[in-house]
């Protein structure tokens, strides 16, 4: 049996993927004691230690999203295959998943309105000064609108 979940690349999959995601991996590993679950992603390794640390909080394995991501972080040090969780959004949505498990955050399906951005100060990201930012935006994981710089 395989299935297919994928996202783009370079982001953290959708609460309602990784949702799906450890409901069928769950759904599986407890349907026979000999099924196995392999994961297998194109680029960015990163993005399976967000799936691997959900389903960890998930099954209850860890009691809390900052236990899948240490006990993640741990098992990847000892064996070094897999890259830890370690973009700022990836850490956060393990942190939002708990929150669903929790019942902390509830999902809105109502549409979502970007009015406008602000953007306090300039960070200072070159080594003359200053930045060059751009504005992506995404509907459904698709990209609607890219800002120049």
């Amino acid at each position: 049996q395989v299935l297919d979940f994928g996202w783009p690349d370079l982001h953290t999959p959708a609460l309602e993927k990784i949702c799906s995601i450890c409901k069928a991996m769950d759904t599986w590993l407890n349907a026979a004691a000999h099924n196995v679950v392999v994961l297998h992603n194109k680029g960015n390794r990163g993005r399976l230690g967000v799936v691997v640390a959900a389903y960890l909080h998930y099954s209850n394995i860890s009691a809390s999203a900052d236990q899948a991501l240490d006990r993640f972080a741990m098992k990847r040090f000892y064996e070094d295959k897999v890259v830890p969780v370690g973009q700022p959004s990836q850490k956060r949505y393990i942190h939002y998943f708990s929150g669903l498990l929790s019942g902390s955050i509830k999902m809105n399906n109502k549409p979502l309105f970007l009015h406008h951005v602000i953007m306090h100060g300039i960070p200072n990201f070159e080594s003359k000064g200053g930045c060059r930012p751009f504005l992506k935006i995404y509907q459904a994981m698709q990209p609607v609108y890219t800002s120049g710089i």
